[in-house]
C-alpha cells in the first residue's frame, strides 16, 4: 500500500511539474518568454515608426524645414536683385525691427483684428450651436446651411464681400438707400470703416468651424444631466451655467486659442479685401512681412518679422499648454 502511494505521488509530481499550470513549467516558460517579449516590443516600436513616417515626412519637409530656413534667413542681409553674396549680420534685423513704428502699428492692428474677430465669432457660434443642438424641424438642412461659408475658399469669400461693400452697386448700400438711412459710403476705403468692415467678414467666414466644434461639445454632454437639472426646477440659464458650460469649457478654450492664432496669421482674406489699406489701417503683420519681402525685396528683414510672429504664437501656445498641464496635475 505504501509502495503504491509513493508511486502515485511521484507520478502526480511529475505530471504536475510538466503540466501547463505546474510550477516547473511556469518558471521555465516565463524565463524563456521574457526576452521574446522584449524583442516583440522592439519590433512593434520599429513598425510604429514606419507607420508614422509617411505623415512625419511632409511635416518635416513643408513645415519644420522652411521654419528653420526662415529663422536662419532672419540673421542675414538677404535681398532681391543684389549681386553680392548674402552676409551673416547677426541680430541687426531685429534691432531695426525694434525701432520700426510701422511694424508695431501693424502688430497692434493684428492684435485688434484677432480679438475683434475671435470674441464675437465665439459668442455667435455658441448661440448658433445651442440653436442647432435643439430639436428643430429640418435640423439636418439647417446644419448643412450653417457650414456653407466653411466650404468656400477665402479668396471667393473676399470677392463676394467686396461686391456686398461696393460703394455704388453693393447690396449693403442699396439696402441703406431703400430704407432711407443715407446714401451709403465706401466701406472698404474709409479710414474709420475699413477695419470694422473687414472684421465683419472675418467673423462670418470663421463662424462655421467654431460652431461645429461647439456643437460637437454640446452633443457629448449627457442628456441625463439636463433632465435631472430640469426635474430639480433649474431654468434654462441655470442649466447652461451648471451643466452645459462646465462640459463645454475644454472645447471652448481650445477653439478660442486656435481661432486667435488663425486670425492673427490671416492673410488672403484681408489682402483681397483691402490689400492693407487705406493708409495701412488694415495692414496686418503678415501683410506687412509680405510687402517687405515681395514688394521691396527685403527677405532677411521680412524673415525677422516672421520670427517675431512665431515667437508670439509660441507664447500663446505655451500659456495654453501650461494651463492644461496645471489642470491635469490638480486632477
Amino acid at each position: 500500500m505504501t509502495s503504491a502511494t509513493a508511486t502515485t505521488r511521484s507520478a502526480a509530481e511529475r505530471a504536475g511539474g510538466d503540466r501547463p499550470g505546474g510550477p516547473r513549467f511556469g518558471r521555465r516558460r516565463s524565463g524563456r518568454e521574457r526576452p521574446g517579449r522584449e524583442r516583440g516590443r522592439g519590433v512593434l516600436d520599429h513598425g510604429a515608426w514606419f507607420l508614422v513616417l509617411p505623415a512625419l515626412l511632409p511635416i518635416l519637409v513643408l513645415s519644420v524645414g522652411p521654419l528653420l530656413y526662415g529663422i536662419a534667413l532672419a540673421f542675414t542681409d538677404a535681398q532681391s536683385g543684389r549681386t553680392e553674396p548674402t552676409r551673416w549680420i547677426g541680430a541687426l534685423n531685429f534691432q531695426d525691427l525694434l525701432h520700426d513704428t510701422l511694424f508695431w502699428d501693424s502688430f497692434s492692428i493684428g492684435l485688434l483684428w484677432a480679438a475683434g474677430v475671435t470674441v464675437p465669432q465665439f459668442a455667435l457660434a455658441l448661440g448658433l450651436a445651442l440653436l442647432l443642438d435643439a430639436e428643430l424641424r429640418l435640423r439636418p438642412l439647417t446644419r448643412a446651411l450653417a457650414i456653407i461659408p466653411w466650404a468656400m475658399p477665402e479668396v471667393v469669400v473676399a470677392v463676394m464681400w467686396r461686391l456686398v461693400y461696393h460703394s455704388d452697386a453693393g447690396v449693403l448700400n442699396e439696402t441703406l438707400r431703400d430704407l432711407g438711412l443715407g446714401e451709403g459710403r465706401d466701406w472698404l476705403t474709409g479710414l474709420s470703416t475699413a477695419l470694422p468692415a473687414v472684421i465683419v467678414v472675418g467673423v462670418w467666414a470663421g463662424l462655421p468651424q467654431t460652431t461645429v466644434a461647439l456643437l460637437a461639445g454640446l452633443q457629448n454632454t449627457p442628456r441625463e444631466l439636463h433632465e435631472a437639472a430640469a426635474l430639480d426646477g433649474a431654468g434654462a440659464w441655470r442649466r447652461f451655467r451648471t451643466v452645459t458650460w462646465p462640459a463645454l469649457r475644454p472645447v471652448a478654450l481650445a477653439i478660442t486659442a486656435l481661432n486667435l492664432i488663425w486670425n492673427f496669421n490671416s492673410f488672403a482674406l484681408v489682402y483681397v479685401l483691402t490689400s492693407g489699406g487705406p493708409g495701412g489701417r488694415t495692414r496686418l503683420p503678415m501683410l506687412f512681412a509680405y510687402e517687405e519681402a515681395f514688394r521691396y525685396g527685403q527677405f532677411g528683414y521680412a524673415a525677422a518679422m516672421g520670427c517675431v510672429m512665431v515667437a508670439v504664437i509660441s507664447v500663446l501656445l505655451a500659456f495654453r499648454l501650461a494651463g492644461r498641464l496645471t489642470k491635469g496635475a490638480e486632477a
